[in-house]
């Protein structure tokens, strides 16, 4: 075999070691889980206690908090033991990371995302977090779908209060210039 088709057999294995890496997307993240409950105490807050998530869905046993941020709503987060949460709510112990921050012994621990389990009762929760290492390798499998706009605030339309007299102060005034009213009462250019 001459030199120039060992060189291209090598590259070959060396580009075909390299392909599964290239196309295998693994949505794997390392995440220190921990546990609140919906029971009162350190664990719930007031909207907790009430069942209610940031996403206005009901908290109930399979749901997660997550920084939205990392792990969109609605995506499915995937423990090593099978279990699937729905990310529907947030906190700011999550956004922050302050469990990781806190507990993590290395780097890589303390860069770590924070995934909040729900739990009913305080004692599904702890013995829940007691029989699990706090730091765990999770999938995420994000939803197809499409996420909440957010609400357009600095609309430059005036607001009509009056249908019929909004269309003619809106005509008479030119976007070149013109006074506006602001709903305020504040003049403005």
């Amino acid at each position: 075999m001459s030199t120039l088709v060992k060189r291209l057999i090598l590259i070959l294995l060396v580009g075909l070691g390299w392909l599964p890496q290239g196309f295998a997307r693994d949505n794997s993240l390392l995440a220190r889980v921990t546990v609140y409950w919906a029971g009162g105490g350190h664990g719930a807050d007031r909207y907790t206690r009430q069942h209610k998530s940031a996403t206005g869905l009901r908290l109930q046993q399979g749901h997660c908090a997550v920084d939205p941020r990392r792990i969109p709503y609605g995506s499915r987060v995937v423990l090593p033991d099978g279990t699937a949460l729905s990310a529907v709510d947030t906190g700011s112990a999550v956004r922050s990371r302050k469990a990781a921050r806190r507990s993590g012994r290395t780097n890589y621990e303390r860069n770590a995302i924070v995934i909040d389990k729900f739990f009913e009762t305080k004692g599904q929760a702890l013995a829940w977090a007691s029989s699990n290492p706090p730091f765990i390798n999770v999938k995420v499998v994000q939803s197809n779908v499409a996420t909440v706009a957010k609400p357009n605030i600095t609309n430059s339309q005036p607001i009509a209060l009056n249908p019929a007299t909004a269309t003619t102060k809106a005509a008479a005034a030119s976007p070149t210039g013109g006074v506006i009213r602001n709903p305020l009462g504040r003049l403005g250019r």
